[in-house]
């Protein structure tokens, strides 16, 4: 009997020491990713699509993809799992969230962890968010800049040139007021949303006009320049003198489902929903920079991929193995011909993939080239309060209860304030 009880044992042992062995090559690392969805169509979906991928070449890591809604919800959870001591591994968030998230210390810094060259293949105006002197925070990911689409079957009804968008601001009122129909009842000329992101319609306008209107250290900014009100004023008259867009808020969500209606027959809106008016708009449509007051421009947008800090090694290595995948040229190329985002690097326009895809959409080109006059979003210390003050500003104007110069004005007083702690 003792012989037939050791022999049990000894099976047992063996087999324990069998699944243990097991166990260990199997093991699996996870990480969680988190994940605004911003634009219209079925970002998710995609995300997930790139989630399957990457297991499939990696079955060592799994990826728990986290949807956060909007930027300022994803941003808002994120931090919640921070502060409660569970960072997660990577979060795709606001490029401009740069100042805040080194304010709380939490990012970690990429600098050493590629390549000169790497970095280097990236856009220089979507790096402008990514780093601080020679220090890199973040990976452009989903980036965008601002362009103007247009209705070519309503260019044609109202005898404009359908290949000629407007160049020139007086351009973008005389097209917008031969496009409105019935004062605005059955067409607007155009529209530039003015909710959640008019801080960011209005930076093109100031571009244009002369400069950006924040410093690069994110310490000052110029709301009451005299080209800063020049830029509101047009926003203004837009709607009140000209009657070619509708008068107070219009809002971002909207504006798409307007154009794609055909509610309005121009849109200022980001690249990143290219690919949804592609793929439901019932007309021919255009793309074109957005039209110039003494100069083109345009501020950059979208979100860049944060690595956070205190992470086990091997999470922090399964997070660097995903954003090198998610980064990769040609997986570039594809996100941005599933999304309508502008492809962050170099190398991902000289794949064929892209290239084919340009020759055949070239109005998926427009935004990168726009990119030679882009600048940096709004970006400052105490981010969020500086936007919430410049944005209500901005509405203020839009809607009559502030004149240009008393709302310009208070938003840059109440700024200064806030950025007092952060001078030197």
């Amino acid at each position: 009997m003792r012989v037939k009880y050791l022999s049990l044992l000894t099976a047992l042992l063996i087999v324990l020491a069998a699944c243990s062995s097991g166990g260990s090559q199997d093991e699996v690392t996870e990480i969680d990713f988190w994940f605004p969805v911003a634009v219209g169509g079925d970002v998710a979906k995609i995300v997930d699509g790139l989630v399957a991928d990457f297991e499939k070449e990696n079955p060592d890591i799994k990826v728990n993809p986290r949807y956060g809604g909007s930027y300022a919800e994803t941003m808002t959870q994120v931090m919640a799992s921070v502060q409660g001591g569970n960072p997660p591994e990577l979060a795709v968030l606001f490029s401009i969230d740069l100042f805040t998230l080194l304010e709380n210390d939490v990012i970690e810094e990429m600098t050493p962890l590629f390549d000169e060259e790497y970095f280097n293949d990236f856009y220089d105006a979507f790096m402008a968010n990514s780093k601080i002197g020679d220090q890199v925070w973040s990976l452009p990911f989903q980036r965008s800049t601002i362009v103007l689409y247009y209705n070519k079957d309503a260019f044609e009804e109202a005898a404009l040139d359908p290949e000629a968008p407007p160049e020139t601001w007086d351009d973008l009122v005389e097209y917008s007021k031969k496009l409105t129909i019935n004062g605005g009842k059955d067409q607007w000329g155009l529209e530039i949303p003015s909710t959640g992101y008019q801080y960011w319609m209005f930076q093109a306008l100031a571009l244009q006009t002369e400069s950006n209107i924040m410093s690069e250290d994110g310490k000052e900014t110029y709301f009451e320049a005299p080209y800063a009100k020049e830029a509101m004023q047009f926003y203004l008259d837009l709607s009140k003198e000209h009657k070619v867009m509708p008068e107070g808020t219009i809002e971002w969500a909207t504006v798409p489902s307007d154009f794609l209606s055909g509610r309005t027959a121009m849109m200022y809106h980001t690249t990143g929903n290219l690919t949804n008016v592609k793929q439901n708009a019932e007309f021919d449509f255009g793309v074109a920079y957005l039209p110039a007051n003494n100069q083109y421009g345009s501020p950059t947008g979208g979100g860049n991929i944060y690595l956070f800090k205190d992470l086990p090694e091997e999470n922090k290595e399964a997070a660097i193995k995903f954003m090198k995948f998610l980064t990769e040229p040609e997986r570039v190329a594809q996100w941005s011909i599933d999304t309508g985002y502008v492809a962050t690097r170099e190398s991902a326009y000289e794949t064929d993939k892209l290239k084919d895809y340009v020759e055949e959409f070239p109005q998926a080109i427009i935004a990168r080239e726009q990119l030679e006059y882009a600048d940096s979003e709004l970006a400052t210390y105490q981010n969020g309060e500086v936007q919430k003050i410049f944005n209500d500003a901005i509405q203020s104007i839009l809607t009559g209860k502030n004149s240009v110069d008393e709302g310009m004005e208070k938003a840059q007083q109440e700024a200064e304030k806030v950025l007092e702690p952060f001078q030197d």
